[in-house]
């Protein structure tokens, strides 16, 4: 299986980033349709990803879409644009339901099928960014065949649990735990979260270290100078 240390986040909404991407060392590019782009900018992003995932994939990366939430009103337009783009995989965002991540499965199965596609090509990410989605963890990194990985989001956990992030990062132990034991349960792939300050490399060096050790497979990062250091920590030894 190939190395997916590092997932570098790239707006749909920046086309300069977006052609930047390729040329940097992370293993996964996630072109974002969520978070980073605006209301009223979501369907020139869903074209541009579209149109880059499917006629101008870079040859060396694994290759993933976020597409918007489980609920939101643009969910099924990305589903369509993304599965007939053709990605490694797609990243669903908050995920707090096994029944959520079947639901989703099944849709891209319909898709699949129209489009006259393998069905069970496209793997599924699923973000837990909730507390309910860390108690629910294990139920859904066993929910479907495309289940791939479980990436923990630190902001939204830690501001559903009504506490305040630190660097130090006490307030996600727990969290980071329970998703990589549930990971473990199920066989799938365990994704840290975001070091959100993006200046502070030392910072950056002993939060990877910590989850690294715990057993993390991998970190996800949002700026492209912070890829070199997790990749260093996540790269396996000669004995490993």
């Amino acid at each position: 299986m190939a190395l997916k240390r590092t997932s570098l986040y790239v707006s749909g909404a920046s086309p300069v980033n977006m052609t930047q991407a390729v040329f940097y060392n992370q293993d996964c590019i996630i072109y974002d349709l969520e978070d980073s782009v605006p209301i009223a900018e979501k369907d020139a992003a869903r074209l541009l990803i579209y149109h880059t995932v499917r006629y101008h994939r870079p040859k060396d990366k694994y290759v993933l879409i976020r597409v918007n939430g489980i609920y939101s009103e643009f969910l099924d337009q990305d589903l369509q644009a993304s599965v007939l783009a053709q990605p490694d995989a797609l990243r669903i965002p908050k995920v707090e339901y096994a029944e959520e991540v079947r639901r989703i499965s099944a849709r891209i199965a319909e898709l699949e099928q129209a489009y006259g596609l393998p069905v069970g090509g496209i793997k599924l990410w699923c973000n837990i960014e909730s507390y309910l989605g860390v108690l629910n963890a294990e139920a859904i990194a066993k929910a479907d065949p495309r289940v791939e990985a479980l990436a923990l989001g630190a902001e939204d956990f830690t501001a559903s649990m009504k506490a305040s992030r630190t660097k130090a990062g006490w307030e996600i132990f727990y969290a980071r735990n329970a998703v990589l034991m549930a990971c473990r349960a199920a066989g799938v792939e365990a994704l840290d979260a975001v070091f959100s300050d993006i200046n502070d490399m030392e910072g950056l060096k002993e939060d990877t270290k910590l989850t690294r050790n715990l057993g993390f497979d991998g970190k996800t990062v949002v700026h492209p100078r912070q890829i070199d250091i997790v990749n260093g920590f996540f790269t396996p030894s000669q004995k490993e």
